[in-house]
């Protein structure tokens, strides 16, 4: 109750202050490049030179395969990066490579500004379906940029988190929920302490939804420095990127302890309760 409150309450700070930050910060574009690759592919290569190749992974003849799927926001189209393969799906399915040895094919579905629902009623629909093995879904910044409520928020992203696991029963799926808004440097304090509030709500009930939905939501990043965002101040850089894939493969995988310690989290502090006073059944 107490942030859903107070991020109304400092609702003419966020209105005034968000005019401001759109008005100078960089527009961003995703890099060029193909949205998809693969390491490790060839017979007997252990080494993590990326090629461009199609996730079908026909040639391979191997079902140890990963098919990693990275879905969502900015986040996911690599925003902030000079190249494709400096970008977060690259970047993770090197990782997930190097912890498994096994090859690793790759797809970035990725929309500038994408909110939940544009993913739920445009993106997934239209995704050619692929068997992937891993999915990270990587939005909820900018629902909580654009201050959608909880009711809406559960709507839509619970809505998403159905049509995911109806089109691909057998992945595993991993929500990577927003960076903590107090340490992006392109938000001004005042903004960063109404979007903060507003994230608590919205990611208190995500996760929620998540574990409703067999969706393993991963913890926020448990770092962030100025070194991790891009020259916008808002997006990752790539060594943003590079530490976000290092944080974020354990849960992809399923590390050992990962799914038991994510549980006990997010239903020890949600469970019996609606999020913040604001969602509604």
């Amino acid at each position: 109750m107490r942030d859903a409150a107070l991020s109304w309450l400092l609702l003419p700070v966020y209105v005034w202050q968000g005019i401001g930050l759109r008005r100078r910060i960089e527009r961003m574009i995703p890099p060029a490049g193909p949205a998809h690759g693969a390491f490790g592919h060839c017979a007997g290569q252990r080494d993590v030179t990326a090629t461009h190749g199609s996730p079908d992974g026909d040639d391979l003849g191997d079902g140890g395969a990963i098919r990693l799927l990275v879905l969502g926001d900015s986040s996911a189209a690599g925003v902030g990066v000079e190249r494709i393969e400096e970008g977060l799906a690259c970047r993770l399915a090197e990782r997930l490579h190097v912890l498994t040895g096994r090859p690793v094919f790759w797809r970035a579905a990725g929309f500038n500004s994408a909110v939940s629902a544009d993913l739920r009623d445009h993106v997934v629909p239209n995704l050619v379906r692929e068997p992937y093995t891993h999915i990270l879904l990587t939005t909820g910044t900018n629902d909580v940029k654009n201050f959608h409520g909880a009711r809406r928020f559960k709507r839509e992203f619970g809505g998403l988190l159905y049509t995911l696991r109806a089109r691909w029963p057998d992945a595993r799926i991993v929500w990577s929920p927003p960076v903590d808004m107090l340490r992006v440097p392109a938000l001004s304090p005042g903004l960063a302490k109404v979007l903060h509030h507003r994230d608590r709500v919205l990611a208190r009930l995500g996760r929620r939804l998540c574990l409703e939905r067999g969706i393993l939501p991963a913890t926020t990043l448990p770092r962030v420095e100025q070194a991790g965002f891009a020259r916008d101040g808002f997006h990752a850089s790539a060594d943003g990127a590079a530490y976000a894939a290092g944080h974020l493969a354990g849960y992809v995988l399923g590390a050992a302890g990962t799914n038991s310690s994510l549980i006990r989290a997010a239903t020890g502090r949600d469970a019996g309760a609606k999020p913040s006073g604001e969602a509604g059944s």
